[in-house]
Formats: structure tokens, sequence, C-alpha cells
């Protein structure tokens, strides 16, 4: 019994130090550059605030893989340990978009955020790329943990995380695997296990569902014979014909123009592999919710947004402390960039009560 006890603590040990997060100021990056040129790979679609400092770090998840994400730091922050929030979303974008959006304006409010891009995406690793994982990407969250609780100024007890879209699923999921996440955020959630395993507002029938997974298993055949994945058809279209579903448009105007477009997001400029679904069909990942009380959990949707009903259905779902926002008139991306509808004085008091 006793070597079996050393063999987990030695483990343990080595799990700590493979960790590691490192700080890169060679490539921080204080200024938006130009929206216009895609040439440039530190384009952030949002001005850095004079009030916070954006630094490039490094780490690893428990795959080995390196994820890269911005730090963002309160310029005016003493000599106290701070609170801290990691953030990723939305599904298919990056860090340089609306989670470096948020971070930057939580680290306004007195905290130490990481906006970071999740396996196989933007500036981080992994093969081959575009490929979303509901056990790697909720593993990245808690890698984010990592990184922060390594930083000297960050207090190991007292951080949370905000899921934006797609990423407001691996975000609960996270939560509830992992105990050193003391509060959760989402915003505009998807829950992208159920979406693809059962489609908008659950209507995949069994035989659409069999016809899916049918196609996407002899897919692999294709694709192990060629040692290359097929990569599906762009999400967004280049241009919008207007017949499109209105939340393909509201897509398409936050992607596709100067307002959110970015050259390394795959909304903006490519696409998921063909079977990238496969994985989510029978993988829930909000079978254990629950377990995340007694923390609390703040749900964030549009009136008007059409995935709404995740966000509703998540906090019927969940055990208290719960709380479901709802911001009038908004639409789903709404919540990505828009900083006068976005709720950042509710996500502060939500955050500075709970990770006290």
């Amino acid at each position: 019994m006793r070597k079996v006890f050393l063999t987990i603590a030695l483990s343990s040990a080595f799990m700590v130090l493979a960790q590691s997060c490192n700080n890169n100021p060679s490539s921080n990056n204080q200024n938006s550059e130009n929206m216009n040129d895609s040439t440039k790979t530190e384009q952030y679609t949002f001005q850095l605030s004079d009030k916070v400092t954006r630094e490039k770090v490094t780490f690893k998840n428990r795959y080995g893989i390196t994820l890269t994400g911005d730090l963002y730091v309160p310029k005016n922050r003493g000599n106290e340990t701070m609170a801290a929030i990691a953030i990723s979303g939305p599904f298919g974008a990056v860090k340089e978009q609306s989670s470096g959006l948020y971070a930057m304006n939580m680290a306004e409010r007195g905290f130490v955020t990481l906006a970071f891009d999740p396996s196989y995406t933007g500036e981080s690793g992994g093969e081959p790329r575009n490929v979303a994982s509901p056990d790697i990407n909720t593993e990245d969250f808690s890698a984010a943990v990592d990184c922060l609780g390594l930083q000297k100024m960050v207090d190991k007890n007292r951080i949370g995380i905000i899921g934006i879209c797609g990423f407001g699923g691996f975000a609960l999921n996270a939560t509830a695997v992992d105990k050193r996440v003391k509060a959760v955020a989402t915003a505009s959630m998807y829950d992208m296990s159920r979406v693809n395993a059962k489609g908008y507002y659950d209507a995949t029938t069994p035989e659409q569902r069999a016809e899916a997974l049918e196609s996407m298993s002899q897919q692999r055949w294709v694709d192990a014979e060629n040692g290359t994945p097929t990569y599906a058809p762009k999400g967004l279209p280049d241009k919008i014909e207007g017949n499109e579903p209105q939340f393909v448009k509201d897509y398409f105007v936050y992607y596709k123009t100067e307002r959110g477009f970015h050259p390394r997001s795959l909304n903006s400029n490519g696409s998921w592999t063909a079977t990238n679904s496969i994985s989510f069909m029978n993988m829930p990942i909000l079978t254990y919710i629950k377990e995340i009380s007694p923390r609390p959990i703040l749900l964030i949707a549009g009136e008007n947004a059409h995935s709404r009903y995740f966000s509703e259905d998540t906090y019927k779902a969940a055990s208290k402390p719960k709380e479901l926002m709802i911001i009038p008139n908004g639409v789903h991306v709404d919540l990505y960039d828009k900083t006068d509808i976005i709720p950042f004085d509710k996500l502060e008091s939500f955050f500075k009560e709970n990770l006290k």
C-alpha cells in the first residue's frame, strides 16, 4: 500500500512540474493592429486599454498540447495576491476576438485574466488543425487554471472561469470536475454535445442522427487512406444572399467583417474537419452539472438569441446557487463584443463576491 501511495505522489509531483506557464515578454503586444491588414499576426479586434498590460504566455494541458494565451494584468495592482479568471470562446474563435475583450475588461476591474486559444486552434498546438473535443477542450480550461495558479500575483484559492458560446458548456463541465474553480459564468452559452447530437431545439430525428453518423464513419476510411483529414465546407458563406436564418446573418456580420474578422479564427477563415462532430455525438458534457454546487453559476443570454434555450435549460438543471440573466433585446453575438450590452458590472460583482 505504501508503494502505491508513493507512486501516486510521484506522479502528482510530475504533473505539477509539467504544467508550466511560460511568459513571453518578447511577444507582448500593447497596441491593436490595423484591422485591414490581415497579414499581421498580432491583430486584435479591440483596442487595448491603457489600464492593463497584455503578455503572451504558453502552457501545456494534461495531454501535452501547448496552449497559447494572453495574460491581462491591471496596471494599478498592489502587492497583495489577486483573484483570477480563465476565459475562452466562442467556439471556433481566437483569443484576439471576444475572449480577449472580456479578459481586458475584467482586468480593468481588478482581476488577473487569461484569454487562451483552445487546443488545435489559433496559436495553440495540436494536429490536425481545427479539431474540437469535449474532453480536451474541457481540459484546456483546467490547464488555464494551472497556469493562473502558478502566477505569483494570483491567489490559487480565488480562480474563476468565463466561457463564451460553445466554451460556455466546456466551462461548466470543467467547473464540475475541477474543484479549484470557485465560480463560473457563461455568455451566449451553447451545449456543443447537445446541438451536435440533437440539432437546434433537439429537432434532429433518429434517422437523421443515424445518417450523420454513417456519413462520418465512412469519411474516416477516406481520411485514413489519404493520411490527412478532410475539412468540411466553410461554416459561414463568403457573402450573404439574404435568405439565410437571422443568426447566420448575425454570425456573418461579426466573423466576416472588420468588426470581428481574424485570419486565425476558423469561423472567419476556415472550417472544422468533416468528422469533427463524432466525439460530441454521445458524450453529453453537462451530465454532472449539479456537482458544481455549492459553487455559484451565472448564465447570461440575449432575450432574442437563438441560443437562449441552452442557458435556460442549463439553469433548470443546475443546483443552487445559480442565476440566469437575460439581456433585453440582445441576440447571440451581441454578447461577443458589444460593451454597452455585455453586463461587465454584473460579472465584476459576481466574481468579486464569489472569489473573496
